[in-house]
């Protein structure tokens, strides 16, 4: 599947739901409308791809080679109704670790869809109505403690990344290790959808497309 045609996934995606109820939501609306969409495929939620490893993607797409995918849905508080249907959002806070997260998932694709032998290509989704994802940063943001971590519009991430050593221990807690990429990615950001009247009514879309590299 290439990048312009999953883009398309996601637009449909978002002309049936601008909004979700928490991440499993998303999960479930995604898969389903890939299930509907692409021919001659199955899916499958929660799939794992090393028989030795507690690992598992969120969406599994089977195609004639797998196509991997891993979503966030990282939200600011909001109360919306739609067709009838309340959603109220959480205000989810640790943007930092959050971002070491989706950056975590993009280097999982990078094993799966280079050492599984399953998987043709992968796909990172992390959709928010948080501005602080996408917004730019302020001055000297490569200093902070987690500068390396930051998903911005317009910033490459690539190579090595780690946490300041100003880091807690606390914020680093069960995220220690440092991040390595074999890719280098530039980071654009899409409009999802709005609602107009509402404070964090702005969704927006990150995705990162991992491809198998020439050994």
């Amino acid at each position: 599947m290439t990048l312009p045609k999953f883009l398309d996934h996601i637009k449909g995606v978002s002309e049936r739901r601008p909004v979700f109820h928490s991440e499993a939501d998303f999960q479930l609306a995604l898969g389903w409308y890939l299930h509907e969409t692409v021919p001659d495929s199955q899916v499958r939620l929660e799939f794992k791809p090393f028989e030795s490893e507690n690992m598992y993607l969120d969406i599994w797409l089977q195609t004639t080679l797998g196509i991997a995918i891993e979503l966030k849905y990282l939200t600011r508080e909001l109360k919306v109704e739609r067709e009838g249907e309340l959603f109220a959002l959480r205000n989810q806070s640790a943007q930092d670790i959050r971002r070491y997260d989706f950056i975590m998932d993009i280097r999982r694709l990078e094993r799966v869809v280079n050492h599984s032998g399953l998987a043709e290509v992968g796909f990172a989704v992390l959709l928010t109505n948080d501005p602080s994802y996408w917004g730019s940063p302020q001055r000297g943001w490569e200093n902070r403690t987690d500068g390396a971590f930051r998903i911005h519009e317009g910033r490459v991430i690539k190579g090595e990344m780690e946490w300041s050593e100003r880091a807690s221990e606390g914020t680093k807690k069960g995220r220690e290790e440092s991040i390595s990429l074999r890719g280098s990615y530039e980071l654009n950001w899409r409009d999802y959808s709005t609602f107009n009247e509402e404070k964090y009514g702005k969704f927006r879309y990150l995705l990162v497309e991992v491809q198998r590299f020439n050994t």
